[in-house]
């Protein structure tokens, strides 16, 4: 395996452990903040953050990506003039288009609250106004340190992310739930909280500012053909569009979602209390656990897309198809285990993060295990959805990705119809739906990638192999779970023996999949970093 190849891994390994530390660090923020704010606090926090990902995905997904493509194509055809130009380009379009959504948030905070039919929420909205501003100017310096292959400044600023949100964000939830008291204290706790986001997303801004000043840009060399910034912004704009708008239509799902799931439940005849409640668990836990270790596939992604573009620059297809590949089979690799792990753990974990807190009904924290068993199983779609969208974007095929997840989620939105709407079933249905929409979006993704890449999609590398370690592993956790500690009647116990309990199975899990993953060969030793491979003798 040569040095770029084992960057590319680095480089997932770097990101993808940042993004666990911060998603992790995410759901234990949850915990103390539904003890702060309450279910209907938290309900509240978690319909304003749609609309907020939808503004974002519009004005700092794109971007980013163009800048590391094509940063990455002109140090790679050794231009690195042009490469420190298309930064300084794309940081001009950044700032305005921070500027302008951050103020259309404000001025829309009350029509967008009346929307999601919580009309009290609009404060909320405006608190988390500014942080647009302050990550679209962080993605650019993010797009740029990642087309120059450096992804240790963009870890570190997640991290500053999460943990300014922990040491801001709740205490000035806190403050807010005291000044509103028992009748707007939710309202204020969560508006408290994403004030609180909005600080923390200044911080790592902050720091990425400083990571761009301090970081040595290669000079430009004489013989560059020096390209018009007019030239780079329309290049810039041509590649983010179809990205940007790709990245809507998830975002845009869970707009339609938070106003959607809620008003299909109250329609066929649950309360509105009951119908908030559940789309609180189902969005604010289960999706927020979900997300924990999708953070490896969004590392997938921003590593791929330089990596393919870098190939394709010096028209070396054979590494294109190596990096595809490798993307592919990481993909697989970390995706089944997390997906059978976290089906088959789901109820001992949400008992162990929520189980203690008075605000939570024991019929909540069983719905949200219900929920989250079949959840889980949308992990290895997910991985797979970014990992092929990245190496389409690296490949210019950025159009692809878009179409077949809008595809998918015009299926989700229709099985949202029919399934929530139905009382027997209700936000049951959900989870259903987001499977379909995955799938739907997977199949042409992986047909693509292999298209235009020229990789070979083995499946026995990239399905049997990691699916048959995963098996294994979910055998051994079922039996320590269900013969050890006895399965659901350890729900109920205390919370020393639920830690005991998911701790042991993590642990155990994780030394049976490496082992059977080595045995059944999913994991090729020569994709590991050179510390962790044999050396050979000479």
């Amino acid at each position: 395996m040569t040095e770029r190849q084992r960057s590319l891994i680095g480089g997932i390994s770097v990101l993808g452990i940042a993004g666990i530390i911060c998603k992790v660090v995410g759901v234990l923020f949850r915990i103390p903040l539904s003890h702060i704010i309450g279910t209907k606090g938290l309900g509240l926090f978690q319909q304003v953050m749609p609309s907020y990902n939808l503004l974002l995905a519009i004005t700092s997904a794109g971007i980013p990506v163009a800048i590391s493509r094509m940063v990455s194509h002109y140090v790679t055809i050794g231009e690195p003039g042009n490469a420190r130009k298309v930064f300084k380009t794309a940081f001009k379009l950044l700032t305005v288009l921070g500027i302008v959504s951050t103020i259309i948030l404000l001025l829309c905070s009350r029509l967008i609250a009346t929307l999601v039919k919580t009309p009290e929420g609009y404060l909320s909205y405006m608190c988390i106004a500014p942080s647009l501003f302050f990550v679209c100017v962080m993605s650019a310096y993010r797009g740029y340190m990642q087309g120059m292959r450096r992804m240790m400044p963009t870890a570190i600023s997640q991290l500053i992310e999460q943990v300014g949100k922990v040491a801001v964000a709740l205490p000035l939830a806190s403050i807010g739930f005291a000044r509103g008291g028992e009748e707007t204290g939710w309202i204020l706790g969560s508006a408290g909280a994403l004030l609180g986001t909005s600080l923390a997303e200044c911080a790592a801004m902050l720091y990425m500012l400083i990571q761009g000043r301090l970081f040595k840009n290669p000079p430009a060399k004489p013989d560059e053909k020096t390209v018009s910034g007019r030239d780079l912004a329309k290049r810039i704009v041509r590649i983010a569009i179809p990205i940007s708008l790709g990245a809507c239509i998830v975002p845009l799902s869970s707009v339609i979602d938070s106003g959607m799931l809620k008003g299909l439940m109250m329609d066929s005849g649950l309360s509105d209390a009951i119908s908030l409640s559940r789309y609180g668990v189902y969005s604010g836990i289960v999706i927020t656990m979900i997300n924990v270790p999708t953070a490896i596939a969004m590392a997938m992604s921003t590593n791929l897309v330089p990596a393919v573009a870098s190939g394709l620059a010096r028209k070396d297809m054979k590494y294109v198809a190596r990096e595809a590949g490798i993307g592919l089979r990481v993909a697989s690799v970390v995706g089944f285990p997390c997906s059978i792990g976290m089906s088959l753990l789901a109820k001992p974990i949400v008992f162990l993060l929520y189980g203690s807190n008075p605000r939570f009904s024991a019929e909540e924290l069983m719905l949200a295990g219900n929920l989250l068993e079949f959840s889980a199983m949308t992990i290895i779609l997910f991985t797979m959805v970014q990992a092929t969208s990245g190496i389409l974007q690296g490949a210019g095929k950025q159009k692809i990705p878009m179409l077949t997840l809008l595809a998918g989620v015009v299926c989700k939105i229709v099985l949202n119809i029919i399934l929530v709407s139905n009382r027997n079933i209700s936000i049951h249905g959900a989870p259903v739906a987001s499977l379909v929409c995955y799938t739907v979006s997977m199949i042409p993704n992986l047909y693509y990638s292999c298209k235009y890449t020229g990789c070979r999609f083995s499946i026995p590398n990239v399905i049997l192999r990691p699916l048959g370690a995963a098996a294994v592993m979910g055998g051994v956790v079922w039996f320590i779970y269900q013969f050890m500690f006895g399965g659901e009647q350890c729900l109920s116990a205390g919370f020393t023996k639920r830690l005991l309990l998911v701790a042991v199975c993590i642990a155990v899990g994780v030394i049976v999949y490496i082992a059977a993953a080595f045995l059944l060969k999913a994991i090729d030793p020569n994709d590991l970093p050179a510390r962790f491979r044999r050396k050979k003798k000479s």
